[in-house]
């Protein structure tokens, strides 16, 4: 299911458009919708960070939710370098619709520091980045 299809619809601050996909801006998530078919790595991604950087600043923690309504590939091997272009991004999850993207959100989640990061529905994803990421709030500003 497409964020701009699901409940959270409404709750869209922003969305742009890029050429490897979309990104869905919400108060301390971003979630992206990537294109069918197009390679994730570090070097062509720049535009995504960019906006990210641009929505959320350098301090400001936030989530990404990497909806996976398309088929498309990500480079594992950069996944430390996408961790070290944003410092403020505390939690990441993937949602897999479909056998194939819910296997590679299982292989996706071999590669991250964090805990799970898979995630059968995009409800799950957003609930429990944001919680995490709310409570991360609450935490620093005590």
């Amino acid at each position: 299911m497409k964020i701009s299809e699901s409940d959270f619809s409404n709750h869209i601050v922003e969305s742009v458009q890029k050429e490897l996909g979309n990104i869905f801006f919400f108060k301390h998530i971003a979630v992206i919708e990537f294109n069918e078919g197009v390679h994730i790595d570090i070097d062509n991604s720049c535009e995504f960070f960019d906006e990210l950087i641009s929505y959320y600043g350098h301090s400001r923690p936030f989530g990404v939710v990497a909806n996976r309504i398309n088929s498309y590939s990500v480079n594992l091997l950069d996944a430390e370098s996408f961790v070290q272009k944003i410092k403020n991004l505390c939690y990441y999850a993937v949602v897999g619709h479909n056998k194939a993207s819910k296997m590679n959100a299982e292989i996706e989640n071999e590669f991250c520091d964090s805990t799970k990061i898979n995630y059968d529905t995009i409800h799950e994803a957003m609930n429990s980045i944001y919680s995490k990421v709310k409570n991360d709030i609450l935490l620093s500003l005590h």
